[in-house]
């Protein structure tokens, strides 16, 4: 279990950039590097260009349309108090319903799971476990067709907080 970073601190969420990589700079041209980026999947891209256009430490995994073996299929993080799970989600079947990865998640003792995929954003705040998926930063799929991120914010109390976002 490798652990990230403690709080308080400002984490960067994305998915599916798919080696286009022009919303992220628009984006980071609008906002301070944040203290880590997690990208859940399907860079396309060297992990090194994406860190130096965040300006972060970045957490990142393989997703189905990445190649290289050298990429992780999942991730464990320690983000303060919380166990993480950054996997792409294709491998849990996410498109059709989260259910899967909720519950290999809860049963491997995970208080939230990160995920991509769909290239649509999702959150749910559960009682006993968050699933959260960014939506795509490239190639969005939901009604509004905006590329879309979330921020986490752990805060001075070691609680995490929420923010879907969109370019």
């Amino acid at each position: 279990m490798e652990t990230a970073i403690k709080g308080p601190c400002r984490i960067l969420i994305i998915s599916d950039s798919h080696g286009r990589l022009a919303n992220l700079q628009q984006l980071m041209k609008k906002m301070k590097s944040p203290d880590l980026t997690i990208h859940c999947g399907d860079l396309e891209a060297l992990p090194e260009d994406i860190e130096r256009i965040v300006g972060s430490k970045l957490v990142y995994v393989r997703g189905n349309c990445d190649f290289s073996p050298s990429l992780p299929l999942e991730r464990e993080l320690m983000i303060d108090r919380y166990k993480v799970l950054v996997t792409h989600g294709n491998r849990y079947g996410v498109s059709g319903t989260p259910l899967i990865l909720q519950e290999e998640a809860k049963g491997r003792g995970y208080d939230m799971a990160f995920f991509g995929h769909t290239h649509r954003p999702y959150l749910n705040i559960g009682s006993d476990i968050t699933l959260a998926n960014p939506g795509s930063i490239s190639l969005p799929r939901q009604d509004n067709g905006r590329a879309s991120y979330l921020i986490m914010e752990i805060d001075r109390a070691g609680e995490a907080h929420f923010h879907q976002n969109y370019l």
